[in-house]
């Protein structure tokens, strides 16, 4: 056997590793966002048909922890109870982590729906959560459509596309879990970034 063939064959042994990678990746993916989905998480949440019981405007209000510590605070122009399943409509969210011993959190978006007894925070239109830096380094900021926050996990995730900028770095995929507490992020699917050096210091 000549130096090419053999060459060409380790060229198509190596192709065909990768191939098996990045379709395990894929279907990683592929699996990850169907089981969020299927766990009713990333479900679209159905306004309740029957009619609201109190509301209120210009408002804010603080979610203590089991220590009796401030976990979070959440304020809005306006916020509508329904009785029947015990939700919440915001118009114009903003959700602060008030734990010190993490890096501080805000979101934001143009509504929000709070969920199965204020666990969940949906998170609807212009979707937006910023991490402050660790360690000296730039904070995180992710946009998307829907965000759904888990306040007492510190978790934020998403089955819709997302955009993840920090410093620099900017990256693009579809389908999202970012853990404050261990401050790790994942994208799921489609990632595309972009890197653009910083300038040296003359």
């Amino acid at each position: 056997m000549s130096n090419h063939s053999g060459e060409r064959a380790a060229q198509r042994i190596r192709l065909g590793v990768l191939l098996v990678v990045l379709i395990a990746l894929a279907l990683g993916s592929f699996w990850i966002l169907q089981t969020l989905r299927s766990s009713g998480d990333l479900q679209p949440y159905v306004r309740p048909t029957s009619k609201p019981d109190y509301y209120l405007e210009n408002f804010n209000y603080v979610k203590l922890g089991p220590t009796g510590l401030p976990r979070y605070d959440v304020s809005g122009t306006k916020m509508v109870h329904f009785p029947t399943d015990d939700s919440f409509e915001i118009t114009k969210p903003v959700v602060h982590s008030l734990d010190k011993e993490k890096p501080p959190m805000e979101l934001y978006s143009n509504t929000a729906r709070v969920t199965d007894d204020q666990t969940k925070i949906h998170m609807y239109g212009n979707a937006n959560a910023i991490r402050g830096g660790t360690n000296g380094g730039a904070p995180m900021h992710l946009v998307s459509e829907y965000l759904l926050l888990l306040p007492d996990d510190e978790i934020v995730k998403t089955d819709k596309p997302v955009a993840m900028t920090m410093g620099t770095t900017r990256l693009n995929g579809v389908g999202m879990i970012a853990n404050n507490a261990t401050q790790e992020v994942q994208l799921l699917g489609n990632v595309r970034g972009y890197y653009e050096p910083t300038q040296k210091k003359r």
